[in-house]
């Protein structure tokens, strides 16, 4: 798994981990079955404590994305979609129109205009 962390990125990590993992399962790098490497060799690659990568895995079980099976593992959801990338992609283009001072009724007007 290649994840990348933003170092100039405002969110708390967790989130960012989240991110990358919600990416790579939206983009098809893991489909559903595929298990993940351990929280403490992701932590250990990014150079992170692996608290914050099973805060960030834990988020993932709660949208329904991951599953967790003891002595299995974390493993990619058999409901895990495409949606998940989508959803991602919304939350950076969110944050980006904040920093040019657009707020989400500005996103959405630009949006339905594009429709």
């Amino acid at each position: 798994m290649l994840l990348t962390l933003d170092l100039n990125d405002a969110r708390p990590l967790h989130e960012q981990v989240a991110a990358a993992i919600r990416r790579a399962i939206g983009e098809g790098h893991y489909v559903p079955g595929d298990r993940l490497p351990p929280a403490r060799d992701i932590a250990a690659a990014l150079g992170i404590n692996s608290n914050t990568v099973l805060r960030a895995l834990r988020e993932l079980r709660d949208e329904g994305l991951l599953e967790f099976r003891r002595g299995r593992g974390v493993s990619v959801s058999a409901r895990a979609d495409g949606r998940a990338l989508l959803r991602e992609r919304a939350r950076e283009l969110l944050d980006e129109a904040r920093k040019y001072g657009y707020r989400r009724e500005d996103l959405i007007t630009l949006i339905e205009e594009l429709a």
